[in-house]
């Protein structure tokens, strides 16, 4: 008996703890992704669409969330020649880089956030490729009314996904073709709470 009340109890509790969290959709529309890539002769960036993007929130406190990436957006904005854009894009999307026939969306799910009252530190699983990686990073989060705007930028190793093209980790003598193992994301996301 005294089982089956302490069960009963749990369950109670932990229903009203996910009760608490609240799910609010990020925009689309009104949020970005922006990529940028380096290499020893210069950099290269653009934009990939978000889908499937929201925050989760506890007592007005960010404490979960996920967004999905199409990778099969990417663009390339640093480059005026079309032609040379959309050559670099289909090699952003072939099996040097990303595979976007294999692995057409990316996936980044956080999984502990710290708020240490003025900042916070956000850490979460990042999937690309299918292999998942932990990364922390600072992200900062501000509210207007309901509306609230969240800002980070974030370094991935592109290596542990499995993209070796071009890192000097992997390959000699690349001398000015070598391409940097890290690139980087910069977010923008907008949502409702």
């Amino acid at each position: 008996m005294k089982k089956t009340i302490l069960s009963t109890v749990v369950s109670i509790l932990c229903l009203t703890g996910l009760q608490a969290q609240e799910k609010h959709p990020i925009s689309i529309e009104n949020s970005t992704v922006e990529w940028i890539g380096e290499k020893v002769t210069g950099t290269h960036s653009g934009f990939v669409d978000l889908k499937n993007a929201y925050f989760l929130f506890e007592e007005n406190m960010l404490v979960g969330g996920a967004f999905d990436i199409d990778m099969n957006s990417i663009t390339c904005t640093d480059i005026e020649n079309e032609e040379y854009a959309a050559k670099l894009v289909d090699h952003l999307k072939n099996d040097d880089f990303f595979a976007t026939d294999k692995y057409p969306t990316a996936n980044f799910k956080i999984t502990k956030v710290i708020y240490d009252g003025t900042s916070y530190m956000v850490t979460g699983d990042m999937t690309i490729r299918d292999i998942t990686e932990e990364i922390t990073f600072p992200a900062r989060f501000h509210s207007h009314g309901r509306m609230v705007h969240a800002n980070a930028s974030l370094k991935i190793d592109r290596t542990k996904h499995d993209i070796k093209y071009g890192s000097g980790s992997f390959f000699d003598d690349l001398g000015d073709k070598m391409i940097y193992n890290e690139f980087t994301l910069k977010i923008q996301l907008e949502s409702y709470k």
